[in-house]
C-alpha cells in the first residue's frame, strides 16, 4: 500500500486507536500504526516523535469526541451527571485506553474542554477552589475506577456469575447481592454510583476542614 501523500494528527490518532480497539494496548508501537497506516516506520517519525506523543494523540481523541456542552439552566448535579456521562460514554466505547487516561489528561486540549465545562459548573454553584480540587479529583476517581471495573470485572461477567453461584447457606449476602448485581445494566451501575458521588460532594460543604 503505498504512503498517504499528507498525513496529519488525525489521522494517525485514529489509525493507533484503530491498533489498540482491535490488538489492546500492549499491541500500541510505532511499527503498528504504521503498518495501519500503508506506511514505513521510520516514515512515521517525520510527524510524530515517538509513542508518548502517538499516546497523547489518542487520548485528545478520545476526549475532542465528548460534548463538554451542559444545561445552562439546569442544578449544578445534573450538569456533572451529563459530563461525567459524556466522558464515560466517549471511553467505554475504547476501553482499552483507559490507563492513558489520566497520564496523558494534562495534554489533551480535549481534555481541557471538559474539565474547564466541569470547573465552571462547580464554580456557579459556589464551590470554592479548594473545594472543587476535591470535586474534581473525587469525580475523576469515580469515574476512571468505574470504567475500569465495567472493563476488567463487567457487572454481568463471570466473577459476578460465580458469586452468585456461591453456597447461600455459607455466604447469604454475597450470593443474594451477586445475583442482585445481574439484573443491572451497566449504565445503571455508573449512574446510580455517581448519584452517590454527587450526594456526597453536596452534603457537607465545609471542606476541606482546618488543619
Amino acid at each position: 500500500m503505498p504512503r498517504p501523500r499528507s498525513l496529519d494528527q488525525v489521522t494517525i490518532a485514529a489509525a493507533a486507536l484503530a491498533v489498540v480497539d482491535r490488538d489492546g494496548l500492549d499491541a500500541l508501537t510505532m511499527r503498528a500504526v504504521a503498518v495501519e497506516l500503508g506506511m514505513g516506520t521510520m516514515s512515521l517519525y517525520r510527524y510524530v516523535s515517538g509513542r508518548e506523543e502517538v499516546e497523547r494523540l489518542v487520548v485528545d481523541r478520545i476526549f475532542l469526541a465528548v460534548d463538554a456542552r451542559v444545561s445552562a439552566n439546569t442544578s449544578w448535579q445534573q450538569q456533572v451527571t451529563e459530563l461525567s456521562e459524556a466522558i464515560h460514554s466517549a471511553v467505554r466505547a475504547h476501553a482499552a485506553v483507559i490507563p492513558l487516561l489520566l497520564v496523558h489528561f494534562q495534554h489533551s486540549p480535549g481534555a481541557w474542554n471538559w474539565l474547564a465545562a466541569l470547573l465552571g459548573a462547580l464554580d456557579r454553584a459556589g464551590f470554592t477552589a479548594p473545594q472543587r480540587v476535591i470535586a474534581v479529583r473525587t469525580l475523576q476517581a469515580y469515574i476512571i475506577g468505574a470504567l475500569q471495573s465495567q472493563f476488567l470485572n463487567p457487572i454481568h461477567g463471570a466473577g459476578t456469575n460465580a458469586l452468585a453461584r456461591l453456597s447461600p447457606g455459607d455466604y447469604p449476602l454475597i450470593a443474594q447481592t451477586a445475583q442482585a448485581a445481574l439484573s443491572a445494566t451497566p449504565d445503571q451501575e455508573f449512574r446510580h454510583g455517581l448519584a452517590v458521588v454527587l450526594e456526597g460532594l453536596a452534603a457537607g460543604r465545609t471542606w476541606p476542614h482546618p488543619a
